[in-house]
Protein backbone atom coordinates (compact mmCIF):
# COMPACT_ATOMS: atom_id res chain seq x y z
CA UNK A 1 0.00 0.00 0.00
CA UNK A 2 1.28 3.48 -0.89
CA UNK A 3 2.22 5.42 2.24
CA UNK A 4 2.48 8.82 0.51
CA UNK A 5 -0.30 11.37 0.16
CA UNK A 6 -3.82 11.28 1.44
CA UNK A 7 -5.10 11.78 4.96
CA UNK A 8 -2.57 11.14 7.74
CA UNK A 9 -2.85 11.27 11.52
CA UNK A 10 -1.55 14.59 12.83
CA UNK A 11 -1.41 16.21 9.40
CA UNK A 12 -2.77 19.67 8.70
CA UNK A 13 -3.20 22.77 10.79
CA UNK A 14 -3.50 22.33 14.54
CA UNK A 15 -6.84 23.25 16.12
CA UNK A 16 -7.35 26.82 17.28
CA UNK A 17 -7.69 25.53 20.86
CA UNK A 18 -4.06 24.32 20.80
CA UNK A 19 -2.92 27.69 19.48
CA UNK A 20 -4.78 29.47 22.29
CA UNK A 21 -3.19 27.16 24.90
CA UNK A 22 0.28 27.99 23.55
CA UNK A 23 -0.45 31.73 23.59
CA UNK A 24 -1.68 31.47 27.19
CA UNK A 25 1.46 29.54 28.16
CA UNK A 26 3.76 32.15 26.56
CA UNK A 27 1.88 35.26 27.72
CA UNK A 28 3.70 35.54 31.09
CA UNK A 29 6.94 35.91 29.11
CA UNK A 30 5.74 38.98 27.16
CA UNK A 31 7.55 41.46 29.42
CA UNK A 32 10.78 39.45 29.27
CA UNK A 33 10.59 39.21 25.46
CA UNK A 34 9.91 42.93 25.09
CA UNK A 35 12.81 43.73 27.44
CA UNK A 36 15.16 41.55 25.37
CA UNK A 37 13.90 43.23 22.19
CA UNK A 38 14.45 46.68 23.72
CA UNK A 39 18.03 45.76 24.76
CA UNK A 40 18.81 44.41 21.29
CA UNK A 41 17.46 47.58 19.67
CA UNK A 42 19.40 49.81 22.07
CA UNK A 43 22.63 47.98 21.14
CA UNK A 44 21.81 48.50 17.46
CA UNK A 45 21.90 44.77 16.80
CA UNK A 46 20.81 44.44 13.15
CA UNK A 47 18.72 41.30 13.71
CA UNK A 48 16.58 43.03 16.35
CA UNK A 49 16.20 46.16 14.25
CA UNK A 50 15.23 44.08 11.20
CA UNK A 51 12.72 42.04 13.20
CA UNK A 52 11.21 45.20 14.68
CA UNK A 53 10.71 46.82 11.28
CA UNK A 54 9.36 43.65 9.67
CA UNK A 55 6.68 43.36 12.35
CA UNK A 56 5.85 47.06 12.65
CA UNK A 57 6.08 48.15 9.02
CA UNK A 58 6.00 44.90 7.03
CA UNK A 59 8.68 43.17 5.04
CA UNK A 60 9.63 45.07 1.87
CA UNK A 61 8.56 43.54 -1.43
CA UNK A 62 11.20 41.56 -3.30
CA UNK A 63 12.08 43.00 -6.68
CA UNK A 64 13.60 41.38 -9.73
CA UNK A 65 15.65 43.35 -12.24
CA UNK A 66 14.53 42.17 -15.67
CA UNK A 67 16.88 44.58 -17.44
CA UNK A 68 20.10 42.70 -16.94
CA UNK A 69 23.12 42.84 -19.20
CA UNK A 70 24.39 39.47 -18.00
CA UNK A 71 24.60 37.02 -20.89
CA UNK A 72 23.44 33.45 -20.48
CA UNK A 73 25.15 31.19 -22.96
CA UNK A 74 23.64 27.69 -23.00
CA UNK A 75 23.30 25.20 -25.81
CA UNK A 76 19.70 24.12 -25.20
CA UNK A 77 19.87 21.31 -27.80
CA UNK A 78 22.76 19.79 -25.87
CA UNK A 79 20.92 20.22 -22.55
CA UNK A 80 17.73 18.59 -23.86
CA UNK A 81 19.75 15.79 -25.46
CA UNK A 82 21.37 15.04 -22.10
CA UNK A 83 17.98 14.42 -20.48
CA UNK A 84 17.04 10.76 -20.52
CA UNK A 85 13.34 10.04 -20.74
CA UNK A 86 12.62 6.63 -19.26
Amino acid sequence: MNKHGGKREGAGRKPRSEEIKLIEKLSPLDDLAMDAMRKGLEKGNFQFVQLYFHYCHGKPKDTVDLNTTEMVNHDFKKLVGAISFK
